[in-house]
């Protein structure tokens, strides 16, 4: 599947094309808001709005930029940290385990994702945290996030 033939499907109203990507991502996406937000039901809801905002807007996503998948994680990221600013967080947060995958990437790398994807941070908070500019923070994720997607 190339993701850029997936967008212009998706632009032609293909449902099988969607029901394509959900098949594929849908667990990334859903663990990426989970291990944001801690809640199931929350996270459940943050990937079906995700799904449809590609639905509904399939143009806004660039293959240039980035994977599909990836784009799609940003986008969950993004909602679930949405979602924690919006709401008040519960005392006891589930626990989510981090996947062994990040183990295998490079510490300042794996620091950043950490931030961003178990923390809710955003890359200029990480930037200010790390002591580093916020292009390089920017640089980090998504060099964290082509490793973990070629390992996943």
């Amino acid at each position: 599947m190339v993701d850029g033939d997936i967008r212009r499907r998706l632009a032609y109203g293909d449902h099988d094309a969607l029901a394509e990507v959900y098949d594929l991502y849908s667990p990334t996406v859903y663990a990426v808001a989970l291990s944001v937000t801690g809640d199931a039901t929350v996270a459940a809801d943050i990937s079906v709005n995700v799904f449809v905002s590609l639905w509904n807007r399939p143009l806004s996503y660039d293959p240039g930029q980035a994977s599909l998948q990836c784009w799609l994680a940003m986008m969950a990221h993004r909602r679930a940290v949405e979602w924690l600013r919006h709401n008040t967080i519960p005392a006891q947060r589930v626990i989510v385990d981090r996947p062994v995958a990040l183990a295998s990437l490079p510490d300042l790398t794996r620091q950043a994702v950490e931030l961003a994807y178990f923390s809710g941070r955003t890359y200029q908070q990480i930037a200010i945290e790390l002591g580093i500019p916020a292009g390089t923070a920017k640089s980090r994720l998504r060099a964290g996030l082509r490793e973990l997607a070629a390992v996943l």
